[in-house]
């Protein structure tokens, strides 16, 4: 059945990733997620005088730089000077150069929003008439292009390491502790870390050139890696690395320390009936809390650096959002990465160490509290993105959450499929055991009688085998001391016999040799008198010597020690050796085979069978889902698209009844008499309107470069109503830039704007213009 299921399942995950690689190629890129909802001059606007500057009014904060507002004439030339000023919420401007002439002007921006995600863009407007111009609006963003979809696809990478890890481990933890010394579960763990590593380090050095240029060769720009470092999306970055460092200290102890502990506790138990028990002693409990505790502080900490720099960060209610984000974050790890971890412990756990329905139980209240944790934050997110029902359908953010949304549908019913595979399990394994039991106990009963019918046969056979043995052995000693024996007295007959002959001749020569010192003794005494006759000695000490010789060759002449029998004892321990060797072998080919029986008989397990395919297709669905959460985290929410069209449209039609945008710039020289006393000072009302304005003033020196004086006041009057002078009192921004906000003008007219403008204690002068307001 594993090789008919096999190819299915390979078809299958090869489908789903096709299908998460569509989405993610086939993604727009990434879209701004602060807006532009206003600009003066206005898009499309014909004004009638140059203005002195260009703002542009965004959704939300920008983070601009030296180049990121840029305004071009009709061919092509940059007539913006200075950097871009705030000088007020967020609103952006630009400083012009004096006396530009008629014809269509372009304004090209590429800022970074407050949410980490790039906004580029262009529009016109017209001085006096529209005109040709050699300038294309539509630039191609940093954020097209291969970097681009690099750095979408390390976002994905990262949100899919991040579930993995934390998912992984609270699975463990928390549903089936005997997991922790499974191989193939630390693996995807430790994979899950190094994908989200790799992923991180990856962003920040794509994050310069992703913001800026959109070139692959400023990636490695250290300078711009520099800038990153500086900015809220590097400290978040920064701030995961260092934080992963410790998650790596998390996953040793998981799987080093808790899996001794677990292997020291549970290894005699049921692992069908004993899943993640949490009974193990005090020091177990207590190694499993700390763990519980670091691991949750660790990854709170991991999706708090998405929280942080993201869209929770920025619009309604921030500082509820990001909580309400990183809790978000962490439902979604527990349930996709838990359903990931079950997924490889269903196929790829061990047979002496399989998941049991206790575990799937667990998980399946694990995955029930956080989907519903899923739900309650998930409609605060869509409520805060969207703010209104027909976001849903007119905006690209939310259609994509309805997708979304339809994918938690179709998971949340293959769960409570798997739920209903879950109990059948445990049913089936309940009206089981009694026959399991029974055939358990006949099989161990037959098992145990063969054995001992085995023993009994082999004890008899040893006692067999040893008396035979020793018979042979007694045998072999008695032959060779029978041998010893006889060679021993036919040595000593022999030596007898010939001493005895050596004897009998020694014995014959010393007769002779008496007998004739007898007839020279005679001769010698008869001729010279001897006094008496000498007789040798020689016949005892030959005969004792000839007796000690036959005495050395009997003790000479021993029975050799029994060396056959020494063999025969040899030979029965090599045998025995030989024996345990092959039990050994069998012992193994039989545990093998009893391990690949069980392995079978669990794969064709319908209710097992059932559960794993069912788990399968959740994980397919979770992974399009996360794909489809990574496009909706690039994608611009619903509530700023809506703001941005609203904003266009009221532009465009301020630009067809021909209105412009209303706004009135003033520009008039001065000179105080003084030193450096010349310049010309521009003053900026917006939208010139009764009511609240915002007022600008610039004050530049004869070379058009921004210059800074002690002191410049603002009154206006009204001479026909006989209202003012009304005083204003800007407050000084930058170099040269001095702004007032809510300026109350009371109603319309023709007033005359004076500028008293102080260049030092003494000198001072005060010009003035008229200005149509309403």
């Amino acid at each position: 059945m594993t090789q008919t299921i096999a190819p299915r399942v390979r078809t299958l995950v090869l489908l789903i990733l096709a299908v998460a690689g569509a989405l993610l190629a086939g993604a727009a890129p990434v879209s701004a997620h602060a807006a532009l909802t206003g600009s003066d001059p206005a898009q499309g606007a014909v004004v009638d005088t140059a203005p002195s500057q260009v703002s542009l009014t965004f959704s939300e904060p920008i983070a601009v730089g030296d180049d990121s507002v840029r305004v071009l004439d009709p061919k092509g030339e940059r007539v913006d000077k200075g950097d871009p000023a705030n000088p007020s919420g967020t609103t952006y401007s630009v400083r012009l150069v004096s006396g530009l002439p008629d014809g269509t002007y372009t304004v090209a921006y590429q800022v970074v929003s407050a949410d980490s995600h790039p906004v580029a863009g262009a529009f016109t407007f017209s001085i006096g008439a529209p005109s040709e111009t050699t300038v294309s609006v539509s630039a191609q963003g940093s954020d097209d292009g291969l970097v681009g979809w690099l750095y979408g696809f390390g976002r994905y990478v990262s949100y899919a390491g991040f579930v993995v890890l934390a998912g992984g481990a609270a699975f463990v933890l928390a549903c089936w502790a005997p997991g922790a010394r499974v191989r193939a579960v630390q693996r995807l763990v430790v994979s899950g870390w190094l994908a989200l590593t790799s992923a991180t380090l990856g962003l920040l050095m794509l994050r310069g050139s992703y913001t800026t240029s959109g070139k692959v060769g400023d990636v490695f720009d250290l300078e711009l890696l520099g800038d990153v470092l500086q900015t809220k999306t590097g400290a978040a970055l920064v701030s995961r690395l260092l934080l992963l460092a410790a998650a790596a200290l998390f996953i040793a102890v998981l799987f080093g320390a808790y899996a001794r502990t677990a292997d020291a506790v549970e290894p005699d138990r049921d692992a069908e009936d004993d899943d993640g028990g949490d009974d193990g002693g005090p020091d177990k409990r207590d190694l499993t809390f700390g763990l519980a505790l670091g691991g949750t502080v660790v990854a709170a900490g991991l999706a708090a650096s998405w929280a942080m720099s993201e869209h929770a960060s920025q619009g309604l209610q921030a500082g509820v959002a990001m909580p309400v984000d990183v809790v978000h974050l962490l439902a979604v790890a527990a349930w996709l990465g838990g359903l990931t971890a079950l997924l490889v412990a269903l196929y790829r756990a061990p047979v002496e160490t399989p998941v049991g329905r206790d575990a799937v139980r667990r998980f399946s209240r694990l995955a029930f509290g956080s989907v519903v944790t899923l739900a309650v934050t998930g409609v605060y997110q869509s409520w805060r993105q969207l703010g209104s029902w027909s976001a849903f359908t007119d905006t690209r953010y939310g259609q994509l959450l309805l997708v979304k949304i339809a994918l938690v549908a179709v998971m949340v019913a293959v769960a409570f499929l798997s739920r209903r595979w879950t109990q059948r399990l445990a049913d089936a394994r309940v009206s089981e055991a009694a026959e399991e039991a029974e055939r358990t106990e006949a099989t161990e009963r037959a098992e145990e009688a063969v054995r001992a019918e085995e023993a009994v046969r082999a004890k008899e056979a040893v006692r067999a085998e040893a008396t035979q043995r020793a018979e042979e052995g007694v045998r072999a000693k008695e032959a060779v001391r029978v041998k010893a024996t006889e060679r021993a007295n036919e040595a000593v007959r022999a030596e007898a016999t010939q001493r005895a002959e050596e004897g009998v001749r020694a014995k014959e020569a010393v007769r002779v040799k008496a007998t004739e010192r007898a007839k020279e003794a005679v001769r010698a005494e008869a001729t010279e008198r001897a006094k008496e006759a000498k007789q040798p000695a020689g016949t005892a000490p030959a005969e004792a010597s000839g007796t000690s010789e036959v005495s050395e060759a009997s003790m000479a002449v021993e029975p050799p020690k029994a060396s056959g029998a020494s063999d025969a004892f040899d030979a029965e321990k090599a045998e025995a050796g030989q024996d345990s060797v092959r039990a050994a072998q069998l012992a193994r080919q039989r545990a093998a085979a009893e391990a690949a029986r069980q392995k079978r008989l669990r794969d064709a397990d319908p209710n097992r069978f059932g559960l794993r395919r069912s788990v399968l297709a959740e994980a397919g669905v979770a992974v399009v889902l996360l794909a489809v959460t990574t496009v909706l985290t690039q994608t611009e929410p619903g509530r700023t698209e809506q703001d941005a069209r609203a904003a266009t449209a009221a532009s465009s039609t301020a630009s067809a009844t021909g209105q412009g945008s209303g706004a009135v710039s003033l520009t008039m020289p001065f000179d105080t008499g003084g030193k450096s006393g010349k310049g010309v000072v521009s003053i900026d009302l917006d939208p010139a309107q009764a009511g609240d304005n915002a007022l600008h003033v610039y004050v530049e020196g004869p070379d058009g470069t921004p210059v800074d004086v002690p002191e410049v006041k603002i009154a206006l009057t009204l001479a026909a109503q006989n209202i003012g002078p009304l005083p204003v009192a800007p407050d000084h921004v930058t170099t040269g830039h001095w702004s007032a906000s809510r300026v109350q003008i009371p109603m319309a007219g023709d007033w005359k704007v004076e500028v008293t403008v102080r260049t030092s204690d003494i000198d001072q002068v005060t010009v003035s213009k008229n200005a149509q307001i309403g």
